[in-house]
């Protein structure tokens, strides 16, 4: 017997079809929410069978109140109020037991799909390329909602795979605008120069990142995982869609963020974004509604973060109040960096005239000359530093200079003696090895010296910089042994004179310059 079903009945059989129940799903294949897996890969499941992907952003800061100094925005554009340089700290959730050093947070690997957000709203869709595209379209309390069910389904269902630290679960959010930036910066996967450049590290920005163009998104919204990542293994963070964070926008005041909290803001460009737009700097404020009704885009989207409370414990608070009592102690190696800060040694000279006590008079005097003494010698400890890194940029240039004139010379003569060669000969096979081999060499060579030039031009300034170039430069003349470096520390203030003028990392600027430096001055 055949059992026909009416019209009606054919309709409802496949509307309950089109929306399985989280229990009846099938699992995802990996291939679905990991395109390009790798070991160091954390993967969390989700509701309808489903996994997200995060990675490790680590921090090498262990102590309860220890977080890393980092400098974020750019310096030279047109946007200074919005995307100027400002310092930053960042500091990891979770304890990094295996390797029994630093902290980290989690990042989402990807951004959201729309697979993955519909999976949190209770929506089991089959998955399809269409739906392994970034989501949009929702707004900041979308997102908000999105990553509450997360948390709770997880506390229902996978308790056992949260993180945790001393013994409180982590929770997933979006990010911060400081781990979002850390990350989308290649944290401590590049070096300092890098860090600090317009973008992480690409030899084509069309191989890493979605922007808008025929060469590139073609104006739409992209699936996930289908260019390079970062150097921290994240994909698509400066483009494809433009990501929400958790936290409200903050108008720049040169070295710190304005007072006024806004909107919320958006981290990245997108697909309609154009290719100069593609920078780690970029931010944009957006209301968080839009007339009568919450803010959505179609170039929007989101990317979670897991990370943990900062207060987990009552031993958690005994650790934090310890190190809170040694916050601030005398240490010579403190600098005071504020220039509004107050000359204490004044103050007490000052206070000491207008005492008539002779024996608190006394003491005070007493005080002040010990605070001037530790003063200078702070003073001299600087100066000192700042000649010693002088000296390093000086002989890193001599370096360049020879690396960079080598590889000329192998490059001229791989081109004189076999452009016309056959592939299969020998000595030209020899030619071409050592020539990779020294192209290398001088590319890590002048990774070094960019991040030694930029550490120093970012730690000392112009202000401290300046007058001891003239101290040291006046010290290689005397020295006859070292006079040789004069042209080479001449470059390279020139080169950090540059970069402290417009903040750009021009690498290849550098070498030219170090390579170009003859005679003496």
């Amino acid at each position: 017997m055949t059992l026909t079903l009416s019209p009606l009945r054919y309709g409802l059989v496949l509307g309950l079809l089109a929306t399985v129940s989280p229990v009846l799903a099938a699992p995802w294949a990996g291939s679905t929410y990991n395109p390009k897996p790798d070991s160091e890969d954390v993967v969390l499941p989700m509701p309808c069978e489903g996994s997200m992907v995060f990675r490790r952003i680590e921090i090498p800061m262990a102590g309860p109140l220890d977080d890393l100094p980092i400098t974020l925005g750019q310096d030279g554009g047109d946007w200074g109020v919005i995307e100027h340089s400002h310092p930053a700290f960042i500091a990891g959730s979770f304890a990094d037991d295996k390797k029994g050093k630093g902290r980290y947070y989690l990042m989402a690997k990807y951004e959201l799909t729309s697979l993955q957000y519909n999976a949190l709203r209770g929506e089991c869709s089959p998955p399809s390329r269409i739906l392994n595209i970034a989501a949009t379209g929702m707004s900041w309390f979308d997102a908000v909602t999105a990553a509450d069910k997360y948390n709770q389904w997880l506390r229902t269902n996978a308790i056992d795979k949260l993180p945790k630290e001393d013994g409180s679960l982590g929770f997933l959010r979006l990010p911060t605008e400081v781990e979002w930036e850390f990350a989308a910066r290649g944290g401590l996967k590049v070096n300092s120069a890098e860090f600090r450049d317009v973008h992480y590290p690409m030899d084509d920005i069309k191989n890493y990142e979605w922007f808008s163009g025929s060469q590139s998104s073609n104006g739409k919204a992209q699936v996930i995982g289908l260019l390079s990542p970062n150097p921290l293994g994240l994909y698509d963070m400066l483009g494809n869609v433009s990501e929400m964070m958790f936290t409200p926008f903050y108008l720049n005041k040169l070295n710190r963020l304005h007072g006024q909290a806004g909107g919320f803001v958006i981290r990245g460009g997108s697909f309609q974004s154009d290719q100069s737009e593609i920078r780690s700097a970029a931010r944009k404020e957006v209301s968080y509604y839009d007339d009568a009704t919450p803010y959505t885009s179609k170039s929007t989207g989101l990317r979670l973060v897991l990370v943990a409370p900062a207060i987990t414990s009552k031993e958690k608070v005994k650790l934090l109040e310890k190190s809170w009592e040694t916050l601030g102690a005398e240490n010579p190696n403190t600098e005071k960096k504020n220039d509004d800060t107050k000359d204490t040694a004044k103050e007490l000279s000052s206070l000491a005239s207008g005492v008539d006590d002779a024996a608190l008079k006394q003491k005070l005097k007493d005080l002040e000359n010990q605070l001037r003494a530790s003063n200078q010698k702070q003073q001299e400890e600087r100066a000192q530093s700042i000649r010693a890194s002088l000296n390093l940029g000086s002989f890193l240039c001599t370096k360049l200079q020879d690396d960079g004139r080598f590889l000329d010379f192998l490059n001229h003569n791989y081109e004189l003696l076999c452009k016309d060669k056959d592939a299969g000969d020998t000595n030209c096979a020899n030619r071409k090895s050592k020539l990779g081999e020294q192209t290398e060499r001088l590319q890590q060579l002048t990774g070094y010296y960019a991040s030694s030039l930029v550490d120093s031009a970012t730690l000392y300034g112009q202000e401290g910089l300046k007058p001891e170039v003239s101290v040291f430069d006046q010290m290689l003349t005397l020295n006859k042994r070292l006079s040789g470096l004069r042209p080479f520390l001449a470059a390279h203030w020139q080169n950090q004179q540059k970069y402290l003028e417009n903040g750009k990392i021009d690498t290849a600027g550098w070498l030219e310059s170090c390579k170009q430096t003859t005679g003496n001055n």
